[in-house]
């Protein structure tokens, strides 16, 4: 039978996980509620 406990104290993530992460924090992404917000204020401003 699988040990959870010692499965988990021997897990490590990828270290692409761990670039793809880092990449995703540092980036700025427009997200929907950004892209909302600007037609809104163009919309406004006619």
């Amino acid at each position: 039978m699988i040990d959870f406990d010692s499965e988990m104290n021997e897990y490590r993530p990828s270290l692409e996980v761990d670039a793809v992460e880092d990449a995703i924090v540092r980036s700025d992404i427009t997200d929907m509620n950004d892209l909302i917000m600007n037609l809104i204020k163009e919309v406004t401003k006619e």
